[in-house]
């Protein structure tokens, strides 16, 4: 989690003033001149504390991967939250920034916790060159708070600030995002995520629960913007907003209680995957799933515009893998065109480029795991902000992932609020697995002759009789 998991640093604005601001035809008059609750942005990329309630009713608070959730104010019995929609800078990873969309200094926005029947008033204000508006998906709300600009309301023009107002009715993992130039504006990080916890606080009640959404970027080296356009061959695929080695780890106390919400607003399905462990999916976007319909899998497949949570205890010791078990998934810097080079001896080709370029290396004769390899031994020239298509260190070499890959680590005695890494796991004595060193046994081949196939073929002659 870094350095400042106990310690959120926040940048506070002065409060605006609605006054000349644009209004949703549908807001209330006992807040058209109201303060606006104020502005409250994070720019570090690092999992941030959970944030506990010390206004409106008790919940069980998220952790959000590598982000954070939004503050409220009590209004009267409303709990207010205010979105700035806007340009902001993003790190991928350490050695890449993404220039995005998001909200309140990040991408994606920030988390919003609210509790079963809570009177949400959300003011979200537009700092964008564009307009836009916010959809609150999953929501069961007034149509006319439901974010579809010109279906169901004005869109938000650059400058103005909207209101959107209702109850939120249904306990679950939920997002948000904008309904207007969507395909620009998600293709930029605009996106969020949304819980409503129980009323109940002991209801669904777990010892640790993150959230973060999938999202992927088609950014070019050297570039710094993603391209909108772009529909099957991102380059990127991250977890909110941060790709490997980047994305946090999920630190848990060995049998602990763990929930992981997964929301999905990339442009395909991503199978996610947990080494180690079983789990349950334990929830959709429609809400939590009955005990009696819950399932075990050690991957559950999130498809596009839904939301997962699932379920386990953390029994077992360690270092675990968590990835999406899509294979260009786990990458960095895709170079889609790059060809097979498999066994291709490129020795006279290397001799003949290093005349023209010193640096360059050949990769691919071995695999792919080349180039981490040498990355160790050699650090590889890149292009301007990038990042190596397979990066990250482990205890006991290169990890070779990139892309949507985390780790969960359990361990004993961490504290309750306890979320910094603890570093690499130690293994007890014998429970790794190592190199045999002894003679390996001859290679017994079948002769041919001694395969026996038996093949048995049973032929019935017509009787003359078929058919009538």
């Amino acid at each position: 989690m870094g350095n400042s998991n106990q310690n959120t640093v926040f940048s506070r604005r002065n409060f605006f003033k609605l006054a000349g601001a644009g209004i949703a035809a549908s807001a209330v008059s006992r807040v058209a001149m109201a303060a606006l609750p104020e502005i409250v942005s994070v720019e570090q990329a690092n999992t941030q504390a959970p944030l506990h309630p010390n206004t409106g009713r008790p919940y069980n608070p998220v952790v959000t991967l590598n982000g954070w959730s939004l503050p409220w104010r009590m209004n009267a019995g409303i709990k207010e939250f205010h979105l700035v929609a806007e340009p902001i800078v993003r790190e991928i990873a350490p050695g890449m920034k993404a220039h995005l969309w998001g909200y309140n200094g990040q991408s994606p926005g920030p988390t919003i916790e609210v509790v079963e029947g809570d009177k949400v008033r959300i003011f979200v204000t537009n700092r964008l060159p564009e307009k836009t508006s916010v959809h609150w998906h999953g929501q069961v709300l007034p149509n006319g708070m439901d974010g579809v600009s010109g279906l169901t309301q004005p869109a938000i023009q650059p400058g103005k600030t909207f209101v959107y107002e209702f109850e939120a009715k249904r306990a679950g993992s939920f997002m948000y995002h904008p309904h207007a130039d969507e395909m620009t504006q998600m293709a930029m990080g605009m996106m969020g995520s949304w819980v409503t916890h129980p009323k109940n606080s002991k209801l669904m009640a777990v010892d640790r629960d993150f959230i973060f959404l999938l999202n992927a970027y088609d950014i070019e080296p050297g570039s710094y913007k993603p391209k909108i356009n772009t529909m099957l061959n991102f380059n990127l695929w991250a977890w909110n907003s941060r790709a490997f080695p980047g994305i946090d780890p999920l630190v848990v106390r060995k049998n602990d209680r763990v929930r992981i919400r997964i929301g999905n607003l990339t442009m395909t399905n991503h199978p996610i995957h947990l080494h180690g462990h079983s789990f349950q999916v334990t929830g959709t976007d429609g809400g939590f799933v009955p005990p009696s319909a819950r399932w075990p899998e050690v991957t559950t497949d999130i498809a596009v515009g839904q939301m997962r949570a699932i379920e386990f205890v953390a029994s077992e010791l360690g270092d675990w893998a968590f990835h999406c078990h899509k294979s260009h998934h786990t990458m960095n810097a895709m170079g889609h065109e790059v060809p097979t080079l498999l066994g291709v001896k490129q020795d006279d080709l290397v001799a003949k480029i290093n005349n023209l370029v010193p640096d360059y290396m050949a990769m691919g004769e071995t695999g792919m795991a080349e180039m981490s390899d040498m990355a160790d031994m050699m650090p590889m020239p890149l292009p301007e902000n990038t990042l190596p298509m397979m990066t990250g260190k482990g205890q006991f070499g290169a990890i070779d992932m990139g892309g949507m890959f985390s780790t969960l680590k359990v361990r004993e005695g961490v504290a309750k609020n306890d979320y910094k890494d603890p570093g690499s796991y130690q293994n007890p004595k014998g429970t790794v697995a190592y190199e045999f060193k002894g003679e390996l046994p001859a290679v017994v081949s079948q002769p041919a002759s001694d395969v026996k196939s038996v093949v048995e073929v049973q032929v019935r002659k017509p009787t003359g009789h078929e058919g009538h």
